[in-house]
């Protein structure tokens, strides 16, 4: 079983949960401050669907090449599907390099553990999702609960635990030590400058601290299940990013699935409409273990 650190605590800005509304109606909490990073507040959105009581809670971290995008960026289909969705900014390689993006990312998760009496979501029934490079730290964070490195000290909840139930990785990385052999001409312009931004320097160059951001070296049998969405024509992340992945869940024994979405390239409202937003639901409700609601 995986140690949870013991991380000294920041002081954050106070919080104030709304009290809770009707389970009838949607709501959107914005802007809300889940902890402070050098000074500076971290906040996350908050979506809670309408005719849902007490919902599965889904952590967004949206993608960006570890530099760019925001919070703003959340498939609201799993809202209307009948999920929470908390959507998260944390610092980008441009603020502070690796391991700050995804010590942010769990300081989050013990935030919203420890407010979802006041929010109105199910604490024992959280997930972590993300694209592209929001998928990869999405996978790095579902499978290194209790790494005392990655751990951090952000927020004022450390003795709630970072875990998470369930992991979804649309066309994320996985391995940081082979993604550059695999990756095509195109990928290397676009991957190349976003590791070095992530690292300090290209993974051959930091060979350890691409071994710690790459889920695949912390694989073990403590993981949650792991549903993986990748385009069989992606020209930026290679789809043997999400194989390795696959691959090393299988050899643990460990809960994985594989969607090959067939024609698709890095992103697109395909993985978020029709048979793939299906299988996202039906693989949350699954290990979950709640039910949302059908496809009107």
């Amino acid at each position: 079983m995986k140690r949870i650190a013991v991380c000294s605590v920041l002081a954050i800005a106070a919080v104030v949960a709304p009290p809770l509304a009707d389970a009838q109606m949607a709501r959107e909490m914005k802007d809300i401050t889940y902890a402070l990073a050098e000074g500076a507040p971290l906040a996350l959105d908050l979506y809670l669907p309408a005719g849902v009581s007490k919902p599965p809670l889904l952590v967004w971290v949206h993608g960006g090449a570890w530099s760019a995008g925001t919070k703003s960026n959340y498939p609201k289909e799993l809202v209307e599907r009948g999920f929470a969705v908390a959507s998260l900014d944390f610092r980008q390689t441009t603020q502070a390099p690796f391991p700050a993006n995804v010590q942010d990312i769990k300081a989050a998760i013990r935030f919203l553990r420890a407010k979802a009496r006041d929010y109105g979501y199910a604490a024992d029934k959280i997930a972590i999702a993300g694209a592209s490079s929001g998928g990869h730290l999405a996978a790095l964070v579902g499978v290194t609960n209790g790494n005392a490195t990655l751990e951090g000290k952000e927020g004022n909840y450390v003795d709630q635990s970072s875990s998470v139930q369930a992991i979804i990785s649309y066309f994320g990385a996985s391995d940081l030590n082979t993604i550059l052999a695999q990756s095509t001409p195109v990928g290397l312009k676009v991957r190349e400058p976003a590791l070095e931004r992530l690292l300090g320097a290209l993974p051959a160059q930091a060979k350890e601290l691409a071994t710690l951001a790459s889920p695949v070296t912390h694989v073990d049998r403590a993981d949650p299940p792991l549903l993986l969405l990748h385009g069989d024509q992606d020209p930026q992340m290679p789809i043997n990013q999400s194989h390795e992945l696959q691959g090393a869940y299988q050899k643990a024994g460990l809960d994985v699935d594989f969607d090959v979405v067939h024609g698709a390239g890095h992103g697109g409202q395909v993985f978020f409409t029709g048979e793939q937003l299906d299988r996202a639901v039906a693989f949350l409700n699954r290990t979950l273990g709640t039910g949302a609601r059908p496809r009107s």
